[in-house]
């Protein structure tokens, strides 16, 4: 329903609020306005895709379709209007008449010969709707919270699945409320995705943007109980290595759990009965060509979850931690 014109510069604005975009084709096909979008990471698309998928770009039009291109990389020779490579701004323009590309940050063209009054033209029109408004914030609230059960230490297990989490406040005057602060918040927006409504610990959790944009740390000497706790130096980190393997093995809470990182003494006794402290352990497997890995099927998702915060980087010997992630396979 494109009502208004789209151009390189709005979507650039409406996808950076989830990663880093390298490149940019649009063109027009079968009479509908297309475009592939390259983004730094899996993790920046995949945010991107959850968050925007069906929302407009302007009041009630515009809707975003988005799927992955079965492309894994764009070929760009020119930057104009059609095509941009942002991380090499010395390409060609390609047409002499287009060196006067749109640059940055230019208005919409007034959109007077779309039979709209170009005073909408001006106003812009640009909701971009909550999902993006709010991205570019890397703090959660996390509600619902069993207050007997809660740490900061299970809350960075827990949300680790979804990004690197550098700080973690329980609030002191209510338990079951949490502050969860993400290193980048393309990394919160999955969290909401993938956590939001989850049962952890019997209670279905709430996860949303938090209108904090960072969690505080309590000054000193001020009474905490332990209660906020800083990780951003803590080696447990999922994703801190760029271009980790982790990324591309990003799933929404499972009844199977992925272990990784297991020594060759230990059996699979050992991890079945280690695993049936937490609930009820139903299947489990390793990899054939690889011991060091295997899958492990809890009765409920709801186990699962409660499994992974118990278990991920349990010490298996003084060198190997477990790493447990949940899983799209089946046993």
């Amino acid at each position: 329903h494109l009502v208004y014109p789209v151009g390189i510069e709005v979507l650039y604005q409406i996808f950076s609020k989830f990663g880093k975009v390298l490149k940019m084709i649009i063109f027009t096909k079968n009479n509908s306005f297309q475009a592939l979008i390259q983004m730094s990471d899996p993790v920046a698309a995949n945010a991107a895709k959850l968050s925007l998928d069906g929302q407009n770009i302007y009041n009630g039009c515009c809707t975003l379709r988005i799927d992955y291109s079965k492309l894994n990389n764009l070929n760009v020779k020119y930057n104009n209007d059609k095509s941009r490579d942002f991380t090499n701004p010395n390409l060609p323009s390609g047409d002499p008449g287009l060196d006067q590309a749109m640059p940055f940050g230019a208005q919409v063209p007034q959109m007077s010969s779309y039979g709209v009054p170009s005073a909408l033209g001006a106003a812009r029109m640009m909701t971009l709707n909550a999902a993006a408004a709010g991205a570019g914030n890397a703090v959660l609230l996390v509600s619902n919270l069993d207050e007997q059960k809660v740490t900061p230490d299970a809350l960075f297990t827990l949300f680790g699945v979804y990004g690197d989490v550098h700080r973690v406040k329980i609030l002191f005057n209510k338990k079951d409320n949490a502050l969860v602060q993400m290193a980048e918040p393309h990394q919160a927006q999955l969290a909401i995705a993938h956590l939001d409504k989850v049962k952890v610990w019997g209670k279905n959790i709430r996860v949303t943007q938090s209108k904090h944009t960072l969690v505080q740390m309590p000054k000193e000497g001020q009474p905490d109980a332990g209660l906020t706790k800083d990780f951003t130096n803590s080696p447990l980190h999922r994703f801190k290595r760029p271009g980790s393997k982790n990324c591309q093995n990003i799933f929404p809470p499972s009844a199977v759990l992925h272990l990784s990182n297991i020594p060759p003494n230990i059996e699979e006794d050992f991890l079945s009965d280690a695993f049936a402290q937490h609930g009820q352990v139903k299947a489990f497997k390793f990899f054939p060509k690889d011991r060091k890995m295997a899958l492990i099927q809890m009765a409920s998702v709801d186990e699962a979850v409660t499994a992974l915060i118990a278990m991920h980087n349990y010490p298996l010997s003084d060198t190997n931690h477990l790493r447990v992630s949940f899983s799209k396979s089946t046993i």
